[in-house]
């Protein structure tokens, strides 16, 4: 759920060349905070693909060392020094990906900033493998991309609560990585 400096009606934009150049520096800057915790950081989600209609909120996945308590205490201490918040949500803990409960963390910016979603997520996870297969499936296929795009945005202009968009548009994403785990099948797609 957001906070409160983040409730807005949602909107779903066309594609932003910018998007790209932002994450490259916020990338940077979680790279520069979090130290050796970092494996390597992924731009995904909706505004990594090319052509793709988002929301204005970058996705930055962090994919780390193993999430054990002492990292993830020390990840917590050291986004938060720089004034990123923990979500307190359980579904911002943990994620059921490919069957498997699979640990996270998901930080909202400092109040006024940028919105972005930080996630952290344990490199070579089934979770971290889902975000990057989002991405590079609707990079790789226009028409998924263009369907995806155009849902979204229909969907945003007759749900513009975040949360009730949230629940609708959640089956929906299955059905779209369905098609991806096909994709990825016959193209022999691993993660990068």
């Amino acid at each position: 759920m957001p906070f409160d400096d983040e409730i807005a009606p949602v909107a779903v934009v066309a594609h932003r060349p910018c998007w790209p150049e932002e994450f490259a520096e916020h990338a940077a800057r979680l790279r520069a905070l979090l130290g050796d915790l970092v494996v390597t950081v992924d731009h995904v989600g909706s505004t990594s693909v090319p052509g793709l209609a988002a929301k204005d909120c970058l996705d930055i996945q962090v994919r780390t060392v193993p999430l054990g308590a002492e990292v993830t205490e020390r990840a917590a201490a050291l986004l938060g020094a720089a004034g990123f918040r923990l979500r307190p949500e359980p579904w911002n803990r943990t994620e059921v990906s490919s069957g498997h409960r699979c640990r996270k963390l998901v930080f909202a910016p400092p109040p006024g900033a940028r919105r972005i979603n930080v996630h952290l997520r344990e490199h070579g996870g089934p979770n971290a493998r889902y975000a990057l297969l989002f991405r590079d499936h609707l990079r790789a296929d226009g028409t998924a991309r263009d369907a995806w795009g155009a849902f979204k945005q229909r969907l945003a202009a007759a749900v513009p609560d975040l949360a009730a968009y949230g629940q609708i548009k959640q089956p929906a994403t299955e059905v779209l990585m369905l098609g991806a785990e096909r994709w990825a099948a016959a193209t022999g797609w691993e993660p990068s």
